[in-house]
């Protein structure tokens, strides 16, 4: 099960490539659904196989496999997964399904698929997230029985509405920390003198900083899964740097990748 830390970050990745491959499709199904979806597809990012093959809504290869557009390049991978054809058994069967070079690929062909193939026609221009994913299960899109509310809840839970409409692009780039509050580390981070400064050394850090620190050739690093606290905010071409009291390291990449969250 996904943490709370993680949930957070997949969906601040997630979001705007969500929100751009909307806008590039017309924005005819609500990217709330999308980011739902991909939450629930991928279990937050934290399933093993879909990472590795950056393939975050599970769409199978087809029996002919077709291609809505250019983002899937006939990649694939196979693993287990359950249906339930009936409405009530789930039966464990194994499947091929489409591997991306890119999460960024893996949202564009979800989106082409949807604006595409006329079975989910009835998904697409709905005036709510609820009439869309409505329309994305009838296609069918999966056989879970529970689906429909599986995706509403998610919605629901983390506000993922604030991503669509004219102001989701404002709230997929919106700085994701507020000052005082405390945050993980999702990968080893190098500790910085100021952003996009030089690395920092041992002796720079605080007493706290040096039980969580590494130190390779470069210079010091803090380990994944420290725990930071924040003190300041700034915004630099594009990355959201953070201080905490060691000194700084980067938030968000200026492509959108959280390393903090």
């Amino acid at each position: 099960m996904a943490t709370e830390a993680q949930v957070k970050a997949f969906i601040a990745m997630i979001a705007p490539i969500a929100v751009r491959q909307a806008a590039k499709h017309g924005n005819k199904p609500f990217v709330s659904v999308c980011i739902a979806q991909a939450c629930c597809e991928s279990a937050y990012g934290t399933s093993p196989k879909m990472v590795k093959a950056n393939a975050v809504f599970g769409i199978k290869v087809g029996k002919t496999k077709p291609h809505f557009g250019t983002a899937w390049k006939d990649k694939a991978y196979s693993t287990k997964t359950k249906e339930c054809y009936d409405g009530r058994t789930y039966t464990e069967i194994e499947d091929f399904f489409r591997a991306y070079d890119s999460v960024e690929d893996s949202v564009e062909d979800y989106f082409d698929l949807l604006c595409t193939a006329k079975r989910y026609q009835y998904a697409l221009n709905q005036p709510t997230p609820l009439a869309c994913i409505t329309g994305i299960q009838k296609a069918p899109y999966a056989t879970s029985p529970t689906y429909i509310s599986t995706i509403m809840g998610i919605i629901n839970k983390y506000g993922l509405t604030i991503y669509d409409g004219p102001a989701g692009a404002s709230a997929a780039q919106a700085v994701p920390y507020v000052v005082g509050q405390t945050y993980t580390l999702m990968k080893n981070m190098y500790v910085r003198n100021a952003p996009k400064g030089e690395n920092l050394s041992f002796d720079d850090l605080t007493e706290d900083g040096k039980a969580h620190s590494l130190q390779d050739e470069n210079g010091i690093i803090l380990r994944q899964t420290t725990r930071v606290t924040v003190r300041e905010i700034r915004e630099i071409d594009g990355a959201v740097w953070i201080r905490i009291p060691s000194g700084w390291i980067c938030g968000r990449g200026a492509s959108g990748t959280v390393y903090v969250a």
